[in-house]
């Protein structure tokens, strides 16, 4: 049976983005001082006010509201009209130490043995969805990248990518930071992507333009990004439906870190842990682990192992191996390797310890304010969705059907 699914994206000056985005800045200064920082910070925006807290051990010196305001800027907020005017924002900073009792629980003679900044599960997931979108890739240059990520969420973030271009290239003048996107898939009775239903988008404006013309700008502009076979007479486009969208960012709503989860990994296809990415260091594996089960699961899929996978991860505070390790493989009319068989081949192939995972990935670079906003997964250039282990995973497969 049929069904539909909805998922949705919000810009960088959204204002959990910007807090998200705000501190990152502030994790990727630390790191490149220091890269055995250890960093747990949030970031609180409202109208005129930012507030950054949380815990560092580091052995650099950042300058936290330095490097707020120039976030605030590099997103859009130094336009007057965006009403949250980067120089003049109150900023306020409250930042401790980390918890010893943290640290000892992580730290060890022997980095390789690591323990795992806290409790938790994590989770990864890779389909085949967005394999008819080929054409955007080839026309971003990115002709060898596989998304592999559920359809809805990856549209929602096009446009959201698209829309916030018009903005920052001078196509759209009118357009302010904040911004929302929202896709809705129907899938057909093979549970596969049938159609577009319908498409929303929320863009923050100037007073002085037409609603007419923000839908014109949008068809002519951002239409064009979607696949092109699932749009029929029947998808709705949807745009600003409450009529206008002047008052936006901080001005219109608070923006707290972490707040987004949902749109920063599946937009709620495939399950959440429940921990936040941004803010943290990659000794934290709600971080680190989601980004490793993540690259798990794409490789099971780049590999042809499964046309759908899930990884779960779960660890103890202070141990290095996870606790456990549960692969959930789907094959779309046919048969995947049994899930038993890949998560014997993952164990050969990854190494699931905190230290594993961040020499696998090179973690500790300041890299993590390009991920704040735009969706964590799914996107070019981030080590995690790289896919250079499916010969290696297809070799232990291969073992283990022989034996």
């Amino acid at each position: 049976m049929g069904f539909l699914f909805t998922s949705e994206a919000v810009t960088c000056g959204h204002p959990d983005k910007l807090a998200d985005t705000i501190s990152d800045s502030i994790l990727d200064a630390y790191l490149t001082q220091d890269a055995g920082s250890r960093v747990a910070v949030e970031t609180f925006v409202t109208d005129n006010l930012c507030i950054v807290g949380g815990e560092v051990r580091s052995g650099g010196t950042v300058d936290h509201e330095a490097i707020a305001r120039a976030a605030m800027k590099r997103i859009g907020y130094g336009d007057p009209r965006a009403q949250y005017p980067a120089d003049d924002v109150k900023v306020m900073v409250t930042i401790g130490q980390q918890s010893a009792e943290i640290a000892q629980g992580v730290d060890r003679g022997d980095p390789a043995k690591q323990g795992a900044g806290d409790q938790g599960l994590m989770f990864g997931y890779a389909c085949r969805d967005t394999d008819l979108c080929r054409d955007d890739l080839a026309q971003a240059g990115e002709d060898d990248f596989q998304v592999l990520m559920p359809l809805p969420i990856h549209l929602s973030h096009v446009l959201t990518r698209g829309l916030t271009a018009l903005r920052e290239d001078g196509i759209c003048d009118y357009l302010l930071p904040d911004g929302k996107t929202q896709v809705t898939v129907e899938y057909g009775d093979d549970g596969r992507p049938r159609r577009l239903d319908t498409v929303v988008v929320s863009t923050q404006h100037a007073m002085d333009v037409e609603q007419a013309q923000i839908a014109a700008d949008v068809r002519e502009h951002l239409f064009p990004l979607l696949p092109a076979q699932l749009l029929d007479d029947r998808t709705r486009l949807l745009v600003n439906p409450t009529g206008s969208f002047h008052i936006g960012g901080p001005k219109g709503d608070t923006g707290l870190t972490g707040r987004k989860i949902i749109v920063d990994t599946y937009g709620g296809w495939a399950p959440h842990g429940g921990g936040a990415f941004s803010g943290k260091d990659p000794s934290k594996v709600d971080r680190s682990a989601t980004y490793m089960a993540r690259y798990v699961a794409k490789n099971i899929v780049a590999a042809d192992l499964a046309d759908a996978c899930e990884v779960q991860v779960a660890y103890a505070i202070g141990v290095a191996e996870p606790v456990s390790v549960r692969v959930r493989a789907e094959g779309w009319g046919r048969d995947a390797v049994p899930n038993e068989q890949l998560a014997r081949a993952v164990a050969k192939v990854f190494d699931l310890t905190p230290y594993g995972i961040i020499q696998q990935l090179d973690l500790l670079r300041p890299i993590y304010a390009d991920t704040a906003a735009m969706g964590h997964f799914g996107r070019p250039g981030l080590p995690w969705e790289t896919t250079d282990k499916t010969e290696a995973l297809k070799a232990e497969v291969g073992a283990t059907s022989e034996a």
